[in-house]
């Protein structure tokens, strides 16, 4: 998952929470603990004042937020008053005189609050939210005042109206700030102007409050189990990894007596899910996770119908019929029918599909003993038996093979090879958040240091929201001299006792995932801060790096460069790759049905009026297979709609799922055991996809590295469904 959304040149001081959902949800500044006027904060005082280098994460306090987002904005206010004056007359703008100034002066605010958005999803604790909470109608304000300046919004014109002079890039980047300015109000007047503004800082406090409660309600929820029995079936590593939650005293576990600590958190949910003989608390773990965020002090419940309704009304003052309209504008696609299509036509083919291998699933499960009907909390436990019969392995099996440290290496080596980079440790040489994080930088083929990147790899559901994502500390920039950083962040599962973090097989392809997006952000040769890496890239074209990465952990030769086994160092046996690469196909349909139907919902519930809940059981009943319990309540933590950047975007990852097959075909149909051929694939990839970033629209970078348009076959190929 992708956090940076495409960086508009006239919404760069809001990067940061518009493309997680972190805002404030405050009108004014209160009066509080964290309170301070602007003149008495130095960058002596204050770590967030300080830009030279990366953040001081050590450093930084909540009690520094207020202050210095306080002076921050000031000084950006002060900084665009006088950029308004000096570009009075747009026949006299140039692009140093407006977009390079611009870049300037928000920058430090950027940089400020970049960082403390981030500290928010890693390191979240009472006293940051409340300072979050009071700062950020400030960084509301002062981005739709950027936002709206008339004056900014002339030059802009002007200089796209003059844009023979100007490289691609360029270009790109001014069709995006006048786009994004619109977008933005600037051409609302008196009361609309009034509401929309309203209606910003009203959607920034609910999408803070959306993602705390869903944070909340996964840490509340906990199970303690004392009877051995109860945990039969469930995997040594998970009953080590609920043993050490449970312990008191952490040099006293005992895996095999307890007591074990369920959690609602991946690494724990998913394996009990999966091993677990006991139905009964299968059910109670299964209707805990579909209702989080639904009731109690952390209910969500209201909170999505107030974000639809803000979001229908912003739409409107805008110009648009549906959200779903306005968000598609910025995006590939060029409709949303065009979207609903393609949704259609996989659902065509994956429905059936899903079907049969639930009838399947049955037959076994009763085969097997099973008396009932299959119970949605029963379908992981039993298609993961299922599984184990048809291939003759566990997910358990492949654990030990994949140590993380093994599996860094050989994805560096892997990178190495196609793109000509070298990635070097470099822990040490800044500062991070927990001791847990590394710290890497990036070499190119001439050793230079072109980039670096910080990995949060383990789950800490204490303070870490869930899920896996990729975040920018600093951009490519050659007005401010910055070189790119990455944020990498996963929550996989951590060490326990002596033995290192060994990962299941889907947190390999994470890891991948998010390291594509790294790779994107990292790699990028766009000069210009808004349209490097991730920066301006159309979201449903965003997922393609990433999406083109998971392949290559079903490549043998990849395989033998990132497993080894924990204590022996040998490598994933040959026939164990095998039973591997045959199980990929298994439950296909179900997997990419279950997709289609996320896609599906999403474009529902910002094109209809009902209320959710009627819009869910609508799509569910045409997009599911076994129909979803009348309590469930997914959406009230659904983070990629409303606590994130993927409202009316998600069908994203199918979308760029088509293109990101069909490249990584081009390495397939050279052969990927030929080095020499891949390497110059790789090249191109790099140059390209990697390379060009915003600066090129998504659909011309697919041509340059493919020759043509892409082709959604190969999509269908790879799920069995063609």
């Amino acid at each position: 998952m992708a956090t940076s959304m495409g960086r508009v040149l006239v919404h760069r001081v809001v990067t940061s929470f518009c493309r997680k959902g972190r805002t404030g949800h405050c009108l004014r500044i209160r009066s509080g603990r964290y309170c301070s006027t602007a003149a008495a904060v130095t960058p002596a005082s204050n770590p967030l004042l300080r830009h030279e280098h990366l953040p001081e994460f050590q450093a930084i306090k909540a009690e520094h937020v207020v202050p210095a987002v306080t002076r921050l904005v000031e000084e950006l206010e002060t900084g665009v008053g006088t950029l308004e004056t000096n570009i009075e007359d747009v026949s006299k703008v140039t692009w140093p005189s407006l977009v390079e100034t611009l870049e300037r002066l928000s920058f430090p605010l950027d940089f400020a609050w970049g960082a403390v958005s981030h500290l928010n999803g890693v390191k979240n604790n009472d006293a940051l939210r409340e300072a979050v909470e009071q700062a950020q109608p400030l960084v509301v304000q002062i981005t739709s005042r950027v936002a709206q300046s008339k004056p900014v919004f002339n030059g802009l014109k002007a200089l796209q109206s003059g844009a023979a002079t100007l490289d691609g890039p360029q270009v790109r980047i001014l069709d995006s700030g006048v786009k994004g300015a619109q977008l933005g109000g600037v051409d609302l007047e008196g009361e609309d102007k009034e509401n929309f503004n309203q209606m910003r800082m009203k959607m920034a406090m609910l999408g803070q409050q959306f993602s705390n409660n869903v944070l909340d309600s996964t840490k509340a929820f906990s199970l303690t189990v004392t009877d051995r029995s109860h945990m039969d079936g469930v995997p040594d590593s998970l009953l080590h990894l609920t043993s050490s939650a449970a312990a008191q005293d952490k040099n006293s576990v005992d895996p095999e007596i307890g007591p074990w600590k369920l959690t609602l958190d991946m690494p724990c949910f998913e394996p009990f899910m999966k091993h677990s003989r006991n139905q009964a608390l299968r059910e109670q773990m299964y209707r805990a996770y579909i209702t989080r965020a639904s009731h109690g002090d952390h209910d969500n419940t209201d909170v999505i119908e107030e974000i639809r309704k803000l979001r229908k009304e912003k739409s409107a003052l805008l110009g648009y019929t549906t959200f779903a309209d306005l968000s598609i504008d910025t995006k590939m696609a060029d409709s949303v029918q065009e979207v609903m299509s393609l949704i259609q036509s996989l659902k065509v083919k994956s429905k059936p599909a899903a079907e049969r291998e639930y009838a399947q699933l049955e037959e076994f499960a009763r085969s097997n003993g099973h008396e009932d009907k299959l119970n949605l909390w029963d379908l992981s436990f039993w298609a993961e038996r299922q599984r184990e019969k048809l291939f003759s392995f566990s997910e358990e099996e492949l654990r030990p093979y994949f140590p993380l440290e093994r599996v860094l290496s050989g994805m560096f080596d892997l990178c190495s090879h196609l793109f000509g980079i070298k990635i070097q440790p470099a822990d040490g040489t800044t500062e991070v958040w927990h001791e847990d994080v590394r710290f890497f930088n990036i070499l190119d083929e001439q050793g230079e240091h072109i980039a670096s990147f910080f990995l949060d790899p383990y789950s800490r559901p204490h303070e870490k929201r869930g899920g896996a994502w990729m975040d920018s500390a600093l951009g490519r920039s050659l007005v401010m001299k910055t070189k790119p950083v990455a944020y990498l962040v996963c929550n996989q599962s951590p060490p326990v006792g002596d033995k290192p973090s060994l990962m299941n097989f889907r947190e390999v392809e994470t890891l991948f995932h998010e390291f594509g997006h790294g790779l994107q952000h990292m790699l990028t040769k766009v000069p210009y801060h808004d349209a490097a890496g991730i920066n301006n890239v159309e979201w449903d074209a965003v997922e393609v790096p990433s999406q083109f990465m998971e392949n290559w952990v079903y490549d043998w030769d990849t395989v033998q460069r990132i497993s080894g086994h924990y204590q022996t160092g040998d490598t994933l046996p040959s026939e164990l790759f095998q039973k591997l690469e045959d199980a990929r196909k298994y439950m296909a349909g179900s997997q990419m049905l279950r997709q289609l139907y996320f896609s599906a919902l999403d474009m529902e519930l910002h094109t209809s009026s009902d209320p959710w809940k009627t819009v869910m059981d609508r799509v569910a009943a045409e997009y599911t297979v076994l129909q979803p319990l009348p309590e469930d309540r997914f959406p009230c933590s659904f983070q990629h709609l409303f606590g994130g950047g993927y409202a009316a975007g998600y069908y994203s990852y199918k979308w760029a799922e088509v293109m990101a097959v069909d490249a990584f075909g081009a390495f397939e149909e050279a052969g990927l055991d030929n080095r020499d051929k891949l390497a110059d694939i790789g090249k191109r990839f790099r140059e390209t996809i990697l390379g060009l970033g915003g600066g090129t629209h998504p659909k011309d970078v697919f041509k340059q590295f493919r020759g043509r348009d892409p082709q959604p076959d190969a999509l269908l190929r790879l799920y069995g469904l063609s």
